[in-house]
């Protein structure tokens, strides 16, 4: 587990590369009948590839030439300076990234094809990450680990996303807010847990199991605020 902490960014810029070829095919389009560009299963595969890349800025290696920076910057702002005696699990780390990613990634293209909401939910994470990357560059001034891709790739993806999601499916603001308090939700738990394992409040399973469980919220709570636009693509 430990070596793979270190491999895993990696390994999604494989894969990244990979997703990229086939995205250039009709493999992951849901309705040929439109352009890629206003299909929502398309533009969730296509936020996948922006999150693969935005990982390895963070958890690779960053702007400033620093491998593995994500957790120092994760352990300063926790009150741990010292990276080596940080108390945060690497397991945490990694639970975060591939529940949130690899395996939440696929799911919600998958479901998407069938309940479009579902494909829009997976940009509650990128759009809500984007905002707790501008935290420290708002109050600091300072550049963070997955700033730039956050920024150049996030922004502009998750803002036509709900755009094609009001424009041609008709889903609603509705399904945009909950799409964003999903996010939002899913950081604040994220984030909230860490404090609580430093504490002695829960153990590295606990903390773990989170993160894998995390996710599966953002469907529930677009399901449940969205509901009434859970609807077939036209």
């Amino acid at each position: 587990m430990f070596a793979f902490s270190f491999v895993w960014p990696y390994m999604g810029l494989g894969a990244a590369l990979l997703l990229a070829l086939l995205l250039c095919t009709d493999a992951l389009r849901s309705d040929l009948r439109v352009s890629r560009w206003q299909d929502l299963v398309w533009l969730a595969w296509l936020g996948m590839l922006a999150y693969l890349i935005h990982q390895f800025e963070e958890h690779g290696i960053d702007l400033r030439g620093a491998t593995y920076a994500c957790r120092g910057e994760m352990c300063r702002n926790m009150g741990q300076p010292d990276v080596q005696t940080c108390p945060i699990p690497f397991s945490f780390v990694n639970a975060v990234n591939i529940t949130c990613v690899w395996v939440f990634g696929p799911v919600t293209a998958l479901l998407g094809r069938r309940w479009p909401g579902f494909a829009l939910a997976f940009f509650s994470i990128p759009f809500v990450n984007t905002l707790i990357h501008l935290i420290p560059v708002v109050t600091q001034g300072a550049y963070n680990a997955g700033l730039l891709t956050a920024l150049v790739l996030f922004v502009p993806l998750s803002l036509w996303a709900f755009h094609v999601a009001l424009s041609r499916y008709r889903l609603g603001w509705r399904a945009v807010i909950a799409t964003i308090v999903a996010g939002i939700i899913f950081h604040a738990i994220m984030i909230g847990s860490l404090p609580i394992f430093l504490a002695g409040g829960i153990g590295v399973f606990v903390l773990d199991a989170i993160q894998v469980i995390n996710p599966a919220l953002i469907l529930l709570i677009v399901m449940y605020l969205g509901r009434r636009r859970a609807m077939p693509a036209p």
